[in-house]
């Protein structure tokens, strides 16, 4: 793993130093980050740091950043955790879902640091907050250009841990491939990782050799949009726009915008205004982005597309709604109803034709 410190008032302090009779600025506010993968991995952990950088360029001399990348979700977490609220941290955003507890139990020692956990459900102190994207969302859109672009009817679905919030994405991506194609198949391999490149591109390969001509992910390296380009099916971006791969394999992408979100809770920390929340923004709010639609999907395609996020940005459709029954066949929505945000953030089920288990 690799500690990074950015001080981007480093020429002010210097000057400052050498005026002893000069009014001295205020402390920057020190903000800290942790990636569970490294920054370069143009996904996940690439986005948040992306917001990071955000943060500098909006706060300049007046915040200090510091990161660390590749952080396992475990001891090694609160362990550097503890590191950073000694180094007198002031705001630490830890940026995976296996960070809660090594984020609760650091939060409990260190009451003046303020924490803010992503995709996470537990704040167990009032210096902690979750924040999320309804990634769903996003998903229904490339669901639907999925089931339209298959030429074989078979979708496959590279998943990282089975969690709620990758539970959500599959029967999502699933309903509206669907919805667009009464004859997809989707199959679905778990690699039990966030960033493995070697495990992702097997992965895409096994998936391909199963006939499938459209690969999803919910994995953070680019492997699968190589293994795509090298098999001429099609893929999608994943957190990332992952536009070295445009026009084809990737025709479509979720992008995480964090930037807005980094810079208002900075900035709530620097005027005394942050509180404990919880957060989850979807496409209306801009945390959850789509990618340019590439021109290899037909016009109509990317206008259906186009009007599903609308609709769901506008309120005027929410990506689960019935009738959907779940994998066993037993009702879960009735006709016109909608899920509750409840069972979404706890879902643990498939709906109904996805073929396989959810690993326990």
């Amino acid at each position: 793993m690799t500690l990074t410190f950015t001080r981007r008032g480093a020429a002010a302090l210097a000057l400052a130093a050498a005026l002893p009779f000069a009014a001295q600025a205020e402390d920057p506010t020190k903000v800290g980050f942790i990636y569970v993968g490294p920054v370069g991995d143009l996904g996940w952990s690439y986005e948040h740091d992306q917001g990071r950088i955000a943060v500098e360029e909006e706060f300049g001399d007046s915040v200090e950043t510091t990161y660390v990348e590749s952080v396992p979700e475990g001891a090694d977490a609160e362990r550097i955790l503890t590191q950073m609220a000694l180094a007198g941290t002031d705001l630490i955003f830890t940026t995976s879902f296996g960070y809660m507890d090594p984020t609760n139990n650091v939060a409990a020692k260190f009451p003046d640091v303020k924490f803010e956990h992503a995709t996470g459900y537990r704040r167990d102190h009032p210096n902690v907050s979750t924040y999320s994207a309804r990634f769903y969302e996003g998903r229904a859109v490339l669901g639907h250009i999925a089931g339209k672009m298959t030429s074989s009817n078979k979708i496959g679905y590279i998943a990282s841990f089975p969690i709620p919030e990758v539970i959500r994405g599959i029967n999502s991506a699933y309903l509206h491939a669907k919805k667009a194609n009464p004859d997809v198949e989707m199959s679905v391999v778990w690699v039990y990782t966030w960033f493995d490149p070697g495990k992702e591109a097997d992965a895409a390969r096994a998936l391909i050799d199963q006939g499938v001509d459209v690969l999803m992910q919910h994995t953070d390296s680019t492997a699968p949009q190589a293994a795509a380009k090298e098999a001429g099916i099609y893929s999608f971006g994943q957190a990332s726009d992952m536009a070295q791969y445009k026009p084809a394999p990737r025709i479509g992408s979720i992008i995480d915008n964090w930037a807005p979100y980094y810079i208002e809770r900075v900035k709530a920390v620097k005027e005394g205004t942050w509180e404990s929340v919880d957060t989850w923004h979807g496409i209306n709010e801009g945390m959850v982005e789509l990618g340019e639609f590439s021109e290899a999907i037909p016009e109509e395609v990317r206008a259906e597309a186009q009007a599903l996020s609308d609709s769901i940005a506008a309120g005027e459709y929410h990506p689960f709604t019935g009738p959907i029954n779940k994998q066993d066949g037993s009702a879960w929505l009735a006709e016109g109803e909608t899920s509750d945000d409840g069972t979404l953030l706890g879902m643990n089920f498939y709906i109904e034709g996805i073929t396989g288990d959810i690993p326990n």
